[in-house]
């Protein structure tokens, strides 16, 4: 495909410091805010619902999480001292979280301040397990960090054929209409990227959607209704529905989720490294750990959950090329606000799934292939090597519940986090098998641009900077 143009006054060397012209800056942070808006919204709506919360108090709760969001976001990409990646990340609440909470919710006595609880230790766990995290990146080379990402792609993928028929689980799903919605916004995405001059190119997947969006509200499967009813303005208040109470459970259940979203993340900011050319070494993944766990922290006070750094608008920055980690920290000033305006959150929300899963099915692919591109770098012919077999085998288990989800149906329910997530079941089997079969790297040593991207300049210098 015909690159497209750089952004104006992009730093040639370093196009994640590259900051475009305002109104540029304020679509491409448009476009990872309606990326990752379905999935935000999905947690809070889903454990409201599971509660049986009446319904403004469940509205309260997508706006405490969208302007959790936009905190979060901006400490990740802007940076506060040591917490902060500095790199283009949207942050969001982790799906992740989901079984575990509805599990806490089920609880007798807990509710949602022993939820908000679990999630407040939730972040302190995370902060003081982030120093030694150093200890375990000789374990990360490229066979087991390719793989982790390779699946996250795949995994994605699952989610956003769900979108795309309209929604997993829904009597309508997979309808001729709603799956000619989605590959139309799939086809416009496409073809904008490769034949949309300059800046257009740049903004293909927002444009996508709202050629689709336009589509469905002429089709009339779009509705507006309620919002009128919605006000201009909702303060979010911290500890709305009272002080957190603490349960061992719960709080052990927490833990868990955050040492799961700690794996993924590390392996998303491997990942973001290759795909921007800067070097992610041992402090850089400290940094954006700790603010994950602070996001985390943040939203058990703010009443919303933990907080990752979201996969899907780590694909938007492969799809696009656009490395400005100012765009996402616009984006998340615009999520602070549709936290705090809940007419224009409603417009949002009012996107149908086909048509965001049209956009997501190429977004989500480019994670898959971005491990492709690590895997790309390992020598499979080098004498005694295992690496393709510590690959087949890893994939292989964590496809398991992705394509037979009965499979762990008697694991008990304590450990459905681990078996029931491809992700974590990847990255457990690619870790073991690398250090039962493989080379475990030296310890990395204690300085920035010590990772993967410093490692290996041949990969982050040959990553796209946009599409072609």
């Amino acid at each position: 495909m015909r690159p497209v143009d750089p952004i104006p006054g992009a730093a040639i060397r370093d196009s994640v410091e590259a900051v475009p012209p305002a109104p540029r800056l304020f679509v491409l942070g448009l476009q990872h805010v309606l990326v990752m808006y379905a999935n935000a919204i999905a947690v809070p709506l889903i454990v409201g619902g599971a509660l049986q919360l009446p319904k403004d108090q469940i509205a309260f709760l997508v706006n405490a999480d969208l302007f959790a969001c936009g905190i979060a976001t901006l400490i990740q990409t802007v940076g506060i001292g040591p917490f902060g990646i500095r790199l283009p990340v949207i942050m969001g609440v982790t799906a992740v979280a989901i079984q575990p909470l509805l599990a806490i919710a089920a609880m007798p006595g807990v509710g949602l301040t022993g939820i908000y609880g679990a999630v407040i230790v939730g972040g302190l766990y995370g902060l003081l397990v982030t120093p030694f995290i150093g200890r375990v990146m000789r374990f990360f080379p490229p066979v087991v960090t390719g793989t982790i990402l390779l699946m996250i792609g795949i995994a994605l993928t699952r989610v956003a054929v769900g979108w795309a028929g309209g929604g997993a689980g829904k009597p309508e799903f997979g309808a001729p209409g709603t799956v000619a919605v989605a590959a139309f916004v799939l086809a416009a995405t496409l073809l904008i990227a490769r034949f949309g001059p300059g800046f257009l190119g740049r903004i293909a997947v927002l444009l996508g959607i709202g050629f689709g969006t336009v589509i469905t509200v002429a089709l009339g499967w779009t509705s507006f209704e309620g919002l009128a009813a919605e006000p201009w303005l909702r303060v979010v208040w911290p500890l709305q529905f009272g002080a957190p109470t603490f349960h061992l459970v719960p709080c052990l259940i927490l833990c868990l989720v955050m040492t799961v979203v700690f794996i993924e993340a590390t392996g998303m900011f491997l990942a973001l490294g290759v795909m921007t050319g800067r070097p992610v070494g041992t402090e850089e993944i400290r940094r954006g750990l700790r603010a994950d766990a602070l996001g985390t922290l943040i939203g058990g006070l703010l009443n919303t959950f933990p907080y990752l750094s979201y996969s899907q608008n780590v694909g938007l920055v492969g799809l696009t090329g656009v490395h400005s980690r100012w765009v996402c920290a616009m984006a998340g000033a615009i999520m602070l606000v549709l936290g705090l305006v809940p007419k224009v959150a409603f417009l949002a929300a009012s996107i149908p799934q086909a048509v965001l899963g049209g956009a997501a099915l190429v977004m989500f692919g480019m994670v898959a292939a971005t491990g492709i591109r690590i895997l790309a770098q390992v020598d499979y012919a080098r004498p005694g090597s295992r690496d393709a077999l510590i690959i087949a085998a890893s994939l292989g288990i964590g496809l398991i519940p992705i394509v037979q989800p009965q499979f762990f149906r008697a694991v008990p329910d304590a450990f459905g986090p681990i078996v029931k997530d491809p992700i974590l079941l990847t990255a457990i089997a690619a870790i073991a098998l690398n250090a039962l079969l493989g080379e475990t790297r030296a310890q990395e040593p204690e300085r920035s641009g010590s990772g993967i991207g410093a490692s290996e300049p041949k990969i982050a210098a040959s990553s796209p900077s946009s599409l072609s």
